[in-house]
């Protein structure tokens, strides 16, 4: 219960009981942890309501989930395996490409999800107080549930190729899964707090993040392999932060080369500086957003 501090004559100080008290954060480093912690309950909450809302009212339900990267691996064997001709490294296409498209699309929902948080949230943000952070931290987290049913799809697919006899090898890599899985989250939710915070002034990122999402797939090796890159512009599919953590997932579950570990600590280095920042754009913004969104 939240005391409003009002006095009379029969209660003095010493007697109120004060179980929270507001106050403006007087730094933008001030992230309080703590209080995240003590809002699990209602990060709960959401991470329930957006997974139950996403696919309440559809005939198939969570059935989409393995629909939506299977109708896209189809499509992308049709496309770039057959007609275009793209290498895969003597994998077969449908697991390479499907190997690919679990990685990226958690990563492309965080980002776009949580991109939208201040635009979508504004009205809940007016009328009740709660750690901001919350409602991002809830979508990545709510996200990240559709990973694993994804995911779990990808092994079978991935048995299935295996019993048939072809050329994969996961190997000791696969530990590395949940690391990469939490470097794609963090930054999922940097660049999308990040874009979040710029909309609240500038409405036109929100049409931008969607195509923008999808152009950077391409500059990817989500389907193509890093091999078929010309060396000349190896560096700058490298410089791509997204690049060392989606060919070491394939490296993992398809043994498809060998872990490169500089490059994944050049992810993960990225990764760290950028969730920082946003979180410190994050704050600043939270202050004044209701004047400007």
């Amino acid at each position: 219960m939240l005391n409003h501090g009002t006095s009379n004559h029969n209660t003095s100080d010493a007697d109120e009981v004060w179980t929270m008290v507001l106050k403006p954060k007087r730094s933008l480093f001030e992230i309080n942890l703590k209080e995240l912690w003590q809002y699990r309950d209602l990060i709960g909450l959401f991470v329930r309501r957006d997974f139950v809302s996403k696919y309440k009212q559809t005939i198939l339900g969570p059935i989409w989930f393995i629909i939506q990267p299977l109708l896209t691996t189809l499509m992308f064997t049709v496309v770039f395996g057959n007609i275009a001709g793209i290498p895969t490294d003597g994998i077969p296409k449908m697991l390479f490409y499907m190997a690919g498209i679990v990685g990226w699309n958690y990563f492309s929902t965080c980002l776009n999800d949580t991109s939208q948080t201040f635009i979508k949230n504004a009205s809940i943000f007016g009328k009740v107080y709660f750690p901001r952070l919350a409602m991002p931290i809830s979508i990545v987290i709510s996200n990240l549930v559709s990973f694993v049913i994804q995911f779990l799809f990808l092994l079978g697919f991935l048995a299935y190729f295996m019993i048939q006899g072809a050329d994969v090898n996961p190997g000791p890599a696969v530990l590395l899964i949940p690391f990469l899985v939490l470097i794609i989250a963090a930054m999922g939710l940097g660049f999308g707090i990040i874009i979040s915070s710029l909309t609240t002034k500038y409405r036109d990122l929100v049409h931008l993040v969607t195509f923008g999402v999808t152009l950077w797939m391409y500059a990817t090796p989500v389907i193509y392999p890093l091999s078929e890159i010309p060396e000349k512009y190896r560096m700058f599919v490298l410089a791509n932060p997204m690049t060392p953590i989606i060919e070491t997932f394939k490296t993992a579950l398809l043994g498809t080369g060998s872990v490169n570990y500089m490059q994944l600590l050049y992810s993960l280095g990225f990764t760290i500086v950028l969730l920082f920042a946003g979180i410190l754009i994050f704050n600043k913004v939270e202050r004044t957003f209701m004047d400007t969104v």
